[in-house]
Parts: C-alpha cells; structure tokens; sequence
C-alpha cells in the first residue's frame, strides 16, 4: 500500500542518517518494552550473516520476542550471538523489572532510560519498530543517560519498605471504614478520642462488637492519657446499633488488624535485610541523640537507628528534620553509594527540588521544578514541612522563605538544603555541626549588610552605622 511504502522509505533513509554521529557505543541495542512483546533493534551489520529473520516484515536487525522467561533468555541468547555489550530500554510501567534483571545477570550493561529522554521526534511516524530503532540510534551516538538505580542488596531492601508503605496506606483505608460505621450508628468516639485505632479506642470498638451497649461499662476503658472525661465519653456512646452498620465495623476491624499483622510481618523482613548488609560504622559509637523522642505509631519496632548506622556508618537523623523513619525511607531508596551523582547539584537534580530554568532570548519561560513521584524526594518534602516552628537553622530558612514566596516553595527550597546534606553527609561522611537560629540569622544579617555597602558604593555613597543611644 502507498502509505505503507512511503512510511517504511522515511525510516531507513533517518535510519541510515544516524551514521553521520559520532559513535560512542558500537555494540550496543535498544528495546522498546510491553507487557506481553519486546522489540528489539541492533544495527543491521551487526546481525550474523547466517541469521534469517522469523519476522520477514520486520526491517532488518529488529526482531520481535514474548514477554515470557523462555522469549527473555532467548532474546539474551540473541543480542550475544549479535555481540551486543550495552542495551538501553524504556522504563514502561513495571514490565522492565524481569528483562532488566535477566539482561543484567547475562552480562550485559543495561541503561534504564527515562521515557522523556526517547520522546519521538515531532513528525516521525510512531510504531513499536520505529520506536526500538529510534532508541538504538540514540544510544549508540552516547545521547542516553541511564537511570539511577541502588545495589541489587539495597533494591531488594527497597521492595519491602515500599511494600510497607502500601500496607500503611490500605490499614488507613479501614480506619476510615471503621469511622464511617460508627458515624452511622451515631457513635462520637472519633469526637472524644483523638484516635480510634488507640488503647482506649480500640478497647471500646471489641466491646461494642461482643455485644455490650452500655455507655458508662465502655466509658471505663478511658486511658489515664486521655484528655476527654469518662462522662464526656460515655455521653459520646450511644447509639442505634443497627445490624448492617455493627456487620460493617466488624469488617473493617478484621481488615484493619490483618493488615497490621501484614505490616509486623514486613518490619521482621526489613530487619532481617538490614541485619545482612556489611557493618560500615567500624566499630564507632552511635552518637547521642540531640532530642530523644517516643516512638510513634505505625514505626518499625526494632532498633531502626543503630541499624541504619551500622548500615551507613553515619546517623542522618542528626540532620534537622530528619526522623528515623524519613532515613530509613532515604537509605531504602538511595542506599549508601551516592557516587553516581558527581555533585550535590546533580543529586538534587535528580530529586527534582530544583527549578527547571527554561529562557528564550533572555526572558524566562518557566521556573518550575519537574514533576514526578520520586519517593526520596517525598520524604525530604515531609521533613522540610517539619521545620515550620524549628528552632534551628533551617526553621529559620523555612520561614524566610515562606514570608517572601509561599509556603509551597518553602518546602521544595528546605528540603533541597536537606537533600544537599544528606549527600554530604554520606558521600564523604564527614561530622555534621548543627547550626543554631541564631547563627544563621546574623550570618543572614551580615550577607544583606554586604549587598546594601556593594550597591551603595557602586552608586558612590557610603553605609555609616548610627551611634548607639
């Protein structure tokens, strides 16, 4: 057909047209991913002059493979037979994760590549084939960047905190179902008990569905802690005691404890990983810890600190904002090797806590930061929004930021000054020194002293400083 023609002469002559580059990867391949086919495209003079296509239609050195274990090894048993030593493929959803993996075990250097970087050229023709071609002539003119991905080691680790925190999110789904049945029974616990999966909350939900009705027998499960009275409780207790809403909360009870059963479950292999990893810390002392915290709901059990500093060899949690549950949230998602990152600008880059500057013809198009669900970029935001009300350096840098540009940016800005930190503090592990609010603040002072004298005396005045009174 003519349209079909006209397409296919379009593709070889840009094919043939990526010659002109200069070659930083000879032997290499690109893979265009799906969930149920692979194409895989090599340059054609690379495939075996023996070899005969099974796919006729397809052009040469592209062919196509299923998705399953036997198509894998027979697609790696290929790309040998081709010599290919590099592959680059798209991270599709999560149909990467086994061909990556087998790829990897076989041998060969794969690059992991950000959709954004492959994007089709505006009026080419979009098929799967032009698509593998169009990776493979990036890839071998060096055009590719790989994406960052941890030690096998730490990616395992990272699969179970992620797992975890899946878990976390469906238990808060329950909890809300459980405040939605007591709401249509007309039951207030949720208005006298700050949180109903507590000692006293969930003391008074088993009672309620072994039968007991009434309010002054349920009111006595008050906690000494609680700041409702055992009158004002009980007066929060009575109900309708409909059937489908008592059947409803039964549910969403077992829901809830299977899911913290689950969670434990998580936690004991999560230790066990972190248990196995090489001891970094040499022997040193874990450092004191500035402000001892009780530990809070929904946290690990065992001891998450002394094992991320046998870990790491290095205590984060010495950074402002930084908790034991943000570090080990950071270390699952980053590990301990950061030197695939050259600089802390890199590293930060990579989080996306830096603006994308986009000009044209010096006026400024956008300055916003890039978007995506980076889970590390995640945590350094919620431990940025912690510094709110800090007493420290970065409570200080918080706020004046949030007075000059908002809230939102505050954080994104804060949690860069972490996130550079972090990178520090692992890469080179050297001490970290907490600076006080009122250090930074006069060094603040002493950098707006200097602009006004640099810009009075470019305007030939001179900053006099007035007599104390």
């Amino acid at each position: 057909m003519t349209p079909r023609k006209g397409k296919q002469f379009r593709t070889s002559e840009a094919f043939e047209a990526a010659a002109a580059f200069t070659l930083q990867h000879p032997h290499a391949a690109g893979i265009d991913v799906h969930s149920d086919v692979h194409f895989v495209a090599v340059w054609p003079s690379a495939v075996p002059a023996d070899w005969v296509n099974p796919q006729p239609q397809l052009p040469p050195g592209v062919r196509k493979f299923g998705a399953n274990t036997g198509d894998l090894e027979a697609l790696a048993a290929w790309l040998k037979a081709c010599q290919i030593q590099t592959v680059a493929m798209e991270a599709t959803g999560v149909y990467w994760i086994p061909l990556f993996e087998l790829l990897e075990q076989q041998g060969f250097e794969v690059l992991l590549v950000d959709p954004r970087q492959t994007k089709h050229a505006p009026g080419r023709p979009k098929s799967d084939v032009l698509d593998c071609q169009w990776i493979l002539r990036l890839h071998r003119c060096g055009l590719l960047t790989g994406s960052f991905r941890p030690a096998d080691d730490v990616v395992a680790w990272r699969g179970f905190q992620r797992q975890r925190a899946m878990l976390l999110r469906y238990a808060g789904q329950h909890v809300q179902h459980m405040q939605k049945a007591l709401e249509q029974m007309n039951v207030k616990l949720t208005e006298v008990v700050a949180d109903i999966t507590g000692l006293t909350g969930m003391k008074i939900i088993k009672d309620i569905l072994r039968g007991v009705r009434d309010p002054l027998r349920l009111a006595k499960h008050r906690d000494e802690r609680c700041k409702a009275t055992e009158a004002q409780i009980a007066a929060a207790l009575y109900g309708n005691w409909r059937k489908e809403h008592l059947f409803e909360l039964k549910q969403a009870v077992a829901m809830y404890e299977f899911y913290q059963k689950q969670i434990r479950a998580c936690d004991a292999e999560i230790e066990t990983c972190l248990r196995g990893f090489a001891d970094r810390s040499a022997g040193a002392p874990l450092p004191a810890k500035a402000q001892p915290s009780r530990r809070k709901k929904n946290e690990p059990t065992f001891a998450v600190r002394d094992l991320l500093f046998r870990l790491a060899g290095v205590d984060l949690t010495v950074i402002e904002g930084i908790s034991e549950q943000t570090a080990l949230v950071l270390l699952s998602e980053l590990g301990v090797d950061l030197s695939a990152f050259p600089s802390e600008k890199h590293f930060v880059s990579w989080l996306g806590l830096c603006p994308q500057h986009r000009s044209s013809n010096r006026r400024i198009l956008s300055r916003r930061v890039r978007k995506g669900a980076n889970r590390a970029a995640r945590a350094l935001r919620m431990a940025a929004q912690g510094c709110h009300h800090a007493k420290n350096a970065l409570g200080a840098f918080y706020r004046r930021i949030q007075a000059r540009c908002g809230g939102p940016k505050a954080v994104v800005a804060t949690a860069r000054k972490i996130a550079e930190r972090v990178y520090r503090l692992l890469r080179y592990g050297e001490a970290y020194l907490r600076q006080t609010q009122a250090a930074y603040e006069a060094q603040y002072q002493q950098r707006t002293l200097a602009g006004i004298a640099r810009k009075a005396a470019a305007l030939g005045y001179q900053l006099v400083p007035t007599a104390p009174a």
